[in-house]
Order: C-alpha cells, then structure tokens, then sequence
C-alpha cells in the first residue's frame, strides 16, 4: 500500500480568497462614492480583514492596505464631483427661469428677492456672521477692504461689515468690511475716518475728557501720569473726581494726531490749588518737586544752613529736634524720591528711606 496520501488539502472559505478581499476593495470605491462616512468605516473592514484572513505576505497586505486608502479617496471625489454637478444644474436652472420671471413681474421685486436682500443685510455685523447668512439664504459670498488700504482680508472673526452689494441675478453678495475696532469709511474704497487728537495742554481733567469725547476718541485708550517725582499718578476715578485742580501738563500724541486702533493717548497731571507752593506745570517730566522740601537739593542747602537758623521747623525737621540724618525733609509715604538713599521724615515723624518701589521706581517708605 502507497505510504503517501492522496488527499486534498481542505480548500479556505470563500470569504477568505484572494477574488473575495479584491471585491471587498471595490466595494470601497463604490460605497465611498456614495457617501464618504460610511465608505470610511468599510475602509477600515477591509483593512482589518487584509491583515488578518488571507495568507498573504506583508508588502502584499501593506499594498492592499495603501490601495484601499486610494480607492476610498477616489470614491469621495467622485461623491463631490456629484454633488457638485447636481446643485450647478439647480442653479442654472434657477438663474434660466429668472429673466423670464423678472420679465412678467415689471419693475415691482417679488416677495422672494426681497425676502433674501432683508436677510442678507449684516453691515454693522462680523464678516463670518455675514457670510454665513449669505450661504443659509443661497448666496455666494466675497468679501474686501472697504478701506483705500486694499488689505487682504484674513480672519473673517477680527473684520465688520461697513458695506454691501447683492447681484439676484447672479446669486451673489459683495461684502466691503474693516477690522473690527476701525471706523468704516464715508464711502467704500475711502479712507479710514480716524480721530485726531485736540490741543489738551493746559486744561483741566474735565475740560480734557469732553474734548477726547468730542473727538470721538475712546477714554479706555487714555492713560494717566504724573509729572512730579513727588506725587503718586491718580486712577481716572480720582481724576474725575477733582478734576478742576488737575491739569494737563504734557500730552502724547501731540496734537492734531491721528488715533488709530494702537494708538494710545497719554496725559501727564499736574495738581495744584491756591494754597500749594508750586502752581504751574514743569519745564519737563520727572524734574520737579511739588513739595521743594521733598526735593533732596533743597534739603542738603535747608541742613547746611539749620545751625544759622535758615529753615523753619515745617521745612526742616532737624531745626527743631527732629531727624537729624543727611536730608531731614518732610516727605510723604509711596512718593516719588531722589537720590537713592536719602532720608527723611514723615509730618507724625516717621523715619523714610528713598529706595525701588513695587513699581521700580524710587518712592519714599519706612
């Protein structure tokens, strides 16, 4: 008897050929075609199939794998080029039934046309917002500066509507728009109507305010300073709140100025009332003592001549028993001060020191 059998080998499941995998790999394409989703979920079927059921080699698994890719991206172009063709003959057929419906309306617009122009109108409103609009009432959106700086529009969310033009016919809608902040033009392509800075030096704070307001400039762009290194900056609160004795001593910009959306307007103040020693603006920023006791110079002169009786006791505390360091002035808590080091004294006699502040800049503190 023959040793050797002549048996057959069991054959696969049909479902684990080679023809059946192939068909599944069409089967891609097809469904992919028809919608991309779904044709991206058999995708990765067939893809976990080819790696496990046939007994294929790797580079062969890996080339099935690859393909399947392809197929799938072949269908969903072909899903869109549908698509596509599909609302391109909607609206041509739309737009060859127009001219004959605007022919027997005459010159009255129907219901429908102007049903779309009062949706479409979003000046005032963000180009996205805008444009979305436009697409939900069946329009094709375009957009450009309405400035007469020809700037190429990007991101849509930072821009605004100034202006509009919608075409029926054609199905479209043009939208002129500025970057959010920025004033729109008079016209579209004109030039940005920016406000210009008014003459403040001099003023009061309140006198100040009405004319930045007048001017059409924000007040959350101002920003205020002081002038004497002796004197803390108030808040705008503390401004208003007296704002006939502060004063406008320098301003920036200068006058006559153009304040765009990065423009910030600075007003450095000066307070002074009838009884302060000094009652004018300094020649420059950061030069003057309000108190002149405060100012180092004053006080080395004032302690030089304390023993011929030079000072009084208000400007000079060491004349009568006070502080007897290098400066001896009378100075205020969190004021500016110069040079670094030097020592003073407060009215209830509270020995000061002049060094960095949280600001870093010399202020007096114990």
């Amino acid at each position: 008897m023959n040793s050797y059998s002549t048996t057959p080998p069991p054959s696969r499941p049909w479902w684990k050929t080679t023809p059946a995998l192939l068909g599944l790999l069409a089967l891609v394409a097809l469904i992919g075609a028809l919608s991309p989703a779904l044709g991206l979920l058999v995708m990765i079927a067939v893809m976990v199939a080819v790696w496990i059921l046939p007994a294929w080699r790797w580079y062969t698994r890996l080339g099935a794998t690859v393909g399947a890719f392809f197929l799938l991206l072949i269908g969903a172009g072909l899903s869109g080029r549908l698509e596509n063709d599909g609302t391109g003959k909607s609206e041509a057929g739309a737009q060859d039934a127009k001219p004959a419906d605007v022919a027997n309306a005459g010159d009255t617009p129907s219901p429908a046309a102007s049903k779309t122009l009062d949706f479409a109108d979003y000046t005032g409103r963000p180009l996205h917002e805008a444009e979305k609009a436009a697409h939900s009432a069946g329009l094709a959106p375009d957009r450009h500066d309405a400035a007469d700086e020809d700037r190429t529009v990007v991101m849509r969310s930072g821009w605004t509507v100034c202006f509009q033009k919608a075409d029926t016919a054609a199905r479209t809608i043009d939208f002129a728009a500025v970057k959010t902040g920025e004033p729109c033009p008079e016209k579209d392509g004109g030039p940005l109507p920016w406000p210009m800075t008014p003459d403040l030096v001099g003023d009061t704070y309140n006198t100040a305010v009405e004319k930045l307001d007048q001017a059409g400039i924000d007040l959350d762009r101002v920003t205020l300073d002081d002038v004497y290194l002796d004197i803390g900056t108030p808040t705008a609160a503390e401004a208003a709140e007296k704002g006939d004795k502060w004063r406008v001593c320098f301003q920036t910009p200068d006058e006559d100025t153009k304040v765009t959306s990065s423009t910030t307007v600075r007003l450095d103040l000066g307070k002074w009332t009838d009884a302060d020693l000094v009652q004018g603006c300094p020649s420059a920023k950061d030069t003057t003592y309000k108190i002149p006791a405060n100012d180092p110079a004053h006080n080395d002169s004032a302690s030089d001549n304390s023993t011929g009786g030079g000072g009084s006791a208000d400007d000079d505390p060491s004349s009568s028993g006070g502080s007897t360091d290098s400066s001896g002035g009378v100075v205020h808590p969190g004021s500016y001060c110069s040079p670094p080091g030097a020592t003073g004294v407060t009215k209830k006699g509270t020995p000061m020191v002049c060094g960095p502040g949280s600001d870093g800049r010399d202020r007096w503190h114990s």
